[in-house]
């Protein structure tokens, strides 16, 4: 077809599903296979659990039930339920719901009448049930397309809705939901909702306590300076502490969403901390000394909130409401007057804190001189660095692909080689290490500026001043798969973990998952990644099919390997449970060998035979 023959038959109007289908991503963000916390699967799941929540927000149940398999997700509420007449249009009719009428829900998270639509759309089955005053109404969707429309009949059970959906593989593919991802989300809803139970798979989440328990559940109370601040207002609840990490350790909530991603909130909120802080000890420390190892919180309540994207993962509002005062002046007034007043009736709480400060400032101090040499080494290195082989689009800039952007650090040249001539120039960066790295536990952040390759690292990251200049999405270990590449593995999540913990916390670091086995005949090939895959492929090419072993990245040809960097790249994610601190952990597998470390080995040991 000509360009200029532009006609009214090149006008399409899509009906609001087909609109969903075709452009995901503006309603969910990004899709992904579940691998990464913000995939579209646990948007989805969100999307009908902020419905569940602004019932209980309201005085409407107290309960929320959600049963998840590996494809299938259902959620039960028992708030008052959605009216029976209006269920079909609250699922399936765009810019349709029940919280527009701002007196109602002045305070809502889910305010646009998309978030189950899109869920609907975008789930091959969904089935919907409205429970209210002795009688139920059900409805079956297909990819949005209503299938069953079943007339309203008595029932004894409770007033509330139930959902259930199964997400679209076309759409996302080879997708499985994560526990641990799942299990953060429903952790976050009951600490900004206390009082409130969600019951996933028969397990309880409960928060007595709000803020002071996800902090508690965050920190080792034998690593704390000092005791958890938790200062509550109307519409503000703040909880922080500082403990012996490095970095920054931030949750920030909106209306009960957790806002991944910040906002004017979080911003005001450090702003704040700092402000206070100088002026409660009279003097003018810098900021850097006054948030480092700070680990905090903060929910704020905004009437009709303004995102940043329909993920609802950044604040935008700058105020706190059409007649309020903006996030920033509410937050610096409340954190001015309560900080102040808890630190002059703590006076043991303040004298930690200022030890704290004070050792922050000491330690900066002390490694300024040895980090202006080593920031002017790679600088140069920069230059000429052949340790990195960059790509063009970067995730601290606003990119269609940024989302896409991700560094595979290798060991060695065969390796590197190989994932360097395969991949996509434009998203994908690799980073070669010379062998295996410094275990650096136990260091103090000299040992980055001292230490040639984690300077560099530091420096192709951009992370030596926080986590805003990151620039990849997702930072992925490739080694071999042998006993010297899971020793570089452990060494470089140490790095990690005992200098950029924010990283890991923030579902950054992955693991990249490659086959062990080449299953082939002359018609097809079967890559396998474990040794009952490998069985299975046999069986199903029968006849001796050629088996190879890959004993190392660097055995793989070019061509094979950008099929496992590609769409199809398997990628474990590196996440820390609820009750893991990061320094009894590494104490445990990468300090002193106790004894408990060598029972834990002789009872976990385990013999592969090479067939």
């Amino acid at each position: 077809m000509s360009l200029n023959n532009y006609t009214e038959a090149n006008i399409q109007s899509l009906d609001w599903k087909q609109h969903i289908r075709l452009r995901p991503g503006m309603y969910i963000g990004k899709l992904g296979d579940g691998s990464a916390y913000d995939d579209g699967i646990y948007v989805l799941l969100k999307e009908i659990i902020d419905n569940c929540i602004d019932e209980f927000t309201m005085g409407f149940g107290k309960q929320i039930q959600i049963k998840l398999s590996d494809q299938k997700v259902s959620i039960r509420d028992f708030g008052r339920g959605v009216p029976l007449g209006k269920l079909i249009d609250c699922v399936a009719k765009m810019n349709t719901g029940g919280k527009y009428d701002s007196k109602a829900f002045q305070k809502s998270v889910g305010l646009n009448g998309v978030g189950t639509k899109a869920v609907n759309a975008l789930s091959t089955n969904f089935k919907v049930k409205a429970f209210r005053d002795g009688k139920v109404k059900e409805a079956i969707f297909e990819q949005g397309n209503l299938i069953e429309d079943l007339p309203i009949i008595n029932t004894e059970e409770k007033n509330g809705t139930f959902v259930e959906f199964i997400p679209d593989s076309s759409i996302f593919k080879n997708y499985h939901f994560i526990s641990k991802f799942v299990e953060d989300q429903i952790w976050h809803y009951v600490f900004l909702n206390p009082g409130l139970s969600i019951y996933l798979n028969s397990k309880r989440f409960f928060s007595k306590n709000g803020l002071l328990d996800l902090l508690n559940s965050k920190t080792d109370e034998e690593t704390l300076r000092y005791p958890i601040i938790h200062l509550k207002g109307d519409d503000i609840e703040i909880a922080l502490t500082h403990n012996h990490q490095y970095g920054e350790e931030y949750y920030s909530f909106v209306n009960g969403q957790y806002t991944t991603h910040g906002g004017t909130h979080l911003t005001a909120f450090k702003e704040s901390i700092v402000k206070a802080v100088r002026e409660f000890y009279k003097k003018d420390f810098d900021a850097s000394d006054i948030r480092s190892a700070i680990v905090a919180s903060i929910s704020i309540k905004v009437q009709e909130p303004v995102f940043e994207s329909q993920t609802k993962t950044k604040l935008g509002s700058q105020q706190v409401g059409p007649d309020g005062p903006t996030v920033r002046t509410f937050i610096n007034d409340f954190i001015k007057t309560n900080l102040d007043d808890y630190l002059h009736k703590n006076s043991e709480t303040a004298d930690a804190l200022l030890k704290r400060i004070l050792q922050s400032e000491r330690e900066r101090k002390e490694i300024a001189g040895i980090k202006k040499i080593a920031n002017d080494r790679a600088k140069k290195a920069n230059l000429h660095n052949k340790k990195l082989r960059d790509c063009r689009v970067h995730f601290s800039k606003n990119h269609d692909r940024s989302d896409e952007t991700m560094i595979f650090i290798t060991e060695g040249n065969s390796a590197s080689g190989s994932i360097t001539k395969s991949r996509d120039v434009q998203t994908q960066a690799v980073f070669s290490l010379r062998g295996k790295p410094l275990n650096c536990f136990g260091y103090t952040k000299r040992i980055v500026y001292e230490n040639e390759e984690f300077n560099l690292l530091q420096h192709a990251l951009n992370i030596e001043d926080g986590l805003d200049g990151l620039r990849y999405r997702k930072i992925i270990i490739a080694t071999d798969a042998d006993v010297d590449g899971m020793h570089i593995r452990l060494l470089i999540l140490t790095y990690f973990l005992q200098f950029f913990p924010d990283l890991v916390r923030g579902g950054h670091i992955y693991i990249l998952e490659t086959p062990l086995f080449r299953v082939r005949n002359k018609k097809e090939t079967i890559y396998c990644y474990s040794e009952n895959e490998k069985i299975v492929a046999n069986e199903k090419l029968g006849n001796k099919p050629e088996i190879t072993r890959f004993k190392g990245l660097g055995e793989i040809s070019p061509d094979e390997f950008k099929g496992f960097i590609g769409d199809d790249i398997k990628l474990t994610p590196v996440s820390l449970q609820k009750d893991t601190h990061i320094k009894q952990l590494l104490t445990f597998y990468m300090g002193k060998n106790t004894a408990e470390r060598q029972n834990f080995i002789v009872e976990n040991l385990k013999v592969e035979l090479e067939k």
